[in-house]
């Protein structure tokens, strides 16, 4: 919410705003039953219907931890899942830095405060994925910290193993719907990266960058 502003603005009607205060206390029951097998939580949890989250025990989490429906949150890493405060992952949203059925294990994810991952993302964090603070992300999102290794043409790919590579999200950007962000890539702060794009290169700080492959569109700051 903007500072200043109340919860629901005077175009909720008394019955919409009941419905959701009935859906959030279910959600809060939820997240306090499981936030016991969390690492660690600074304070409240909501977490809605079927959400599964694996190797809880390697999830920290800040205050106002939300959980949306259907999510994914695997958190077996060698580095662990780091939340900050006021973090909401979408629902439907994919976290995953390891399979669930064995391999190598996955570096891992952090977040920090008042950040969003938008519903239907999907968050690979085999190689180490590194977001800031107030960073904004729009529905299906992909980011991948790895790449498939295929030098050899005598061995198949699946077997040739993968690459890994940090990807960083720096503090105050948005990334609007539908964007790939790709293993290695900087998202330099107060950037935007219009829906669509393809980014596959370093982004500089507040400029906005769109396209296949993303190119700088213009910059925020005053010429």
């Amino acid at each position: 919410m903007i500072k200043g502003q109340t919860r629901f603005d005077s175009n909720w009607d008394s019955r919409s705003k009941l419905q959701s205060y009935l859906v959030l206390l279910f959600w809060f029951l939820r997240g306090s039953t499981r936030k016991f097998f969390f690492k660690s939580s600074k304070g409240l949890v909501l977490i809605a219907r079927r959400v599964h989250i694996r190797s809880a025990h390697k999830l920290v989490v800040g205050k106002n931890f939300v959980v949306e429906p259907g999510v994914e949150l695997n958190c077996n890493a060698s580095e662990g899942m780091h939340f900050g405060d006021g973090v909401t992952i979408g629902t439907k949203a994919v976290i995953r830095p390891s399979n669930i059925y064995g391999g190598d294990i996955g570096d891992g994810l952090s977040i920090g405060n008042n950040s969003n991952i938008g519903p239907y993302a999907y968050i690979g964090c085999s190689g180490k994925i590194e977001i800031g603070n107030n960073v904004m992300m729009g529905p299906r999102v992909d980011l991948f910290a790895e790449n498939h290794n295929y030098d050899s043409t005598e061995v198949p790919m699946r077997e040739q193993g993968v690459s890994r590579s940090k990807i960083v999200i720096e503090d105050d950007c948005w990334i609007a719907s539908n964007v790939t962000i790709l293993a290695g890539v900087t998202i330099g702060k107060g950037s935007i990266i219009a829906a669509g794009s393809i980014v596959n290169k370093d982004v500089p700080p507040y400029v906005v960058m769109g396209g296949n492959p993303a190119k700088i569109l213009k910059s925020r700051k005053p010429q």
